[in-house]
């Protein structure tokens, strides 16, 4: 087997950066989440990754990027089941390629981020057992067919469906953002609104959590981008900086629309900021210049801004803005590749309006969005209300309450309990009196806070 060494190299730091983002993930939407639900919230992204870990090695990658043969422009065949067979392949038999082993493995981080990103727009209320048995059935049934479907190919005329149109999206637009983002409103119909919003305030209970989240996201989104050229040659050079000049400029936009909007500008605004050009500049990272990647940071971050309270005026309850950063901002990317693409950049894409091509390529990328938009959605609603009606997909009115996290894994992420257990001798017994009256004031605002949280379930459920 002849490989290239380097880009080896490169391919495997890059798919353990990926993974990382799921860990990142988890820190992200954590700290977004409140303080009863935070664990349950982390232990989602990271059961993701040990669930659709195990499929793509048993049959994903198989699905995904094997040859379905008289279906292979839909779905992968079984020839790849268990990777065996792998072990000496390598993706082109040149010399220039890497061992299809290392392949496999960075494209099973994509699957179980995707997976992963679904999960916050149902904080607080989805059952665990529920949340793992939809998380296999919707990486097999959506996820494995549409990467075949925009990422697969032979090298010699036979591809996925959207390859062959001439759809490009090099890392992930439609296949993981678009796809996470309006799965996740199938998913939040099914489930329907927490109790109590919107008309009580749900707060990100950990904002330092949140930075660290967007951080590592942000380290990890240059082994997403530009690892997906899989070599380390020029292309990986222009996907990366691309993926920083995105991020930073959808930032910036972010917190202007914040100042002007609401007269003040956020962490929290900033961090969606970044994840928001990130996920924009996903699928085009390889196809444009340092410049269209700001321009189109600048608009995912304006537009992706407004988005996010849309769902206060349609009245779905995406906890944790999924559908507004994902689904509109790998809209935002994906369509903005028909604008700003250039061969100059990129021989093996295309050119997109501005550079001189037509609307030929902006017409190939609405058809890729609209069918992943279709395709996702009618399967996640159909996969979440079998899941519901079988088991149930949501927790009780009492559990959710009194916190998932304690109701559903025994654990609270903060022990307040040890810290009161220390008061009462040294330096601090001086302050106990003021501590124990914050503590008793907390407690009475807690309780009359699950008290009303509880009455207004109820009286929900009554209507029903």
């Amino acid at each position: 087997m002849k490989i290239d060494s380097g880009g080896t190299a490169w391919m495997l730091t890059s798919s353990a950066l990926v993974l990382l983002m799921t860990p990142g993930l988890a820190f992200f939407y954590g700290g977004m989440s409140r303080a009863k639900s935070v664990l349950n919230m982390m232990m989602m992204s990271f059961v993701s990754i040990a669930v659709v870990g195990m499929a793509w090695v048993v049959y994903g990658y198989s699905l995904a990027f094997g040859d379905g043969g008289p279906v292979g422009s839909f779905i992968g065949g079984f020839g790849d089941l268990g990777l065996v067979g792998l072990e000496k392949a390598a993706t082109a038999g040149d010399g220039t390629g890497v061992p299809q082993l290392v392949f496999a493995a960075f494209q099973a981080t994509f699957a179980i981020i995707t997976v992963a990103l679904i999960s916050g727009a149902v904080a607080d209320r989805a059952k665990f057992g529920a949340w793992v048995v939809f998380s296999l059935a919707w990486v097999t049934l959506v996820y494995f067919p549409i990467a075949h479907w925009v990422w697969w190919t032979d090298g010699k005329g036979a591809s996925g469906w959207l390859f062959d149109l001439g759809a490009l999206d090099f890392a992930g637009g439609t296949v993981v953002h678009i796809n996470a983002g309006v799965a996740a409103l199938a998913l939040v119909l099914v489930l329907g609104r927490r109790n109590g919003w919107p008309r009580e305030p749900m707060r990100p209970h950990n904002l330092p959590f949140v930075l660290l989240g967007a951080g590592l996201l942000w380290f990890g989104w240059f082994g997403f981008n530009a690892g997906s050229a899989l070599s380390s040659g020029a292309t990986a050079a222009v996907a990366f900086v691309n993926t920083l000049a995105a991020a930073c400029a959808a930032a910036v936009a972010w917190i202007v629309v914040e100042k002007l909007r609401d007269g003040a500008s956020t962490t929290l605004g900033i961090a969606s900021g970044i994840v928001a050009g990130l996920v924009a500049v996903t699928p085009a990272c390889a196809f444009v210049t340092p410049l269209g990647a700001i321009a189109i940071g600048l608009v995912a971050g304006a537009v992706c801004a407004f988005a996010v309270s849309l769902k206060y005026k349609l009245g779905y309850d995406d906890a944790l803005d999924v559908v507004g950063v994902h689904m509109v901002g790998g809209i935002v990317g994906a369509l903005l590749i028909g604008l700003l693409a250039t061969t100059a950049v990129n021989g093996a894409g295309a050119d997109g309006l501005l550079a001189g091509g037509g609307f030929g390529l902006l017409g190939k990328q609405a058809v890729a969005v609209l069918a992943t938009l279709a395709y996702s959605f009618v399967v996640t609603l159909v996969i979440a209300k079998v899941i519901d009606l079988v088991m149930g997909f949501r927790i009780s009115v009492d559990d959710e309450a009194a916190g998932i996290d304690g109701t559903v894994h025994a654990e609270t992420a903060y022990d307040f309990g040890s810290i009161r257990a220390g008061i009462g001798s040294g330096a601090g017994a001086t302050a106990a009196p003021h501590v124990r009256a914050a503590e008793t004031a907390a407690k009475k605002v807690e309780a009359e806070g699950t008290a009303a949280e509880k009455a207004e379930a109820k009286k929900v459920e009554a209507k029903k």
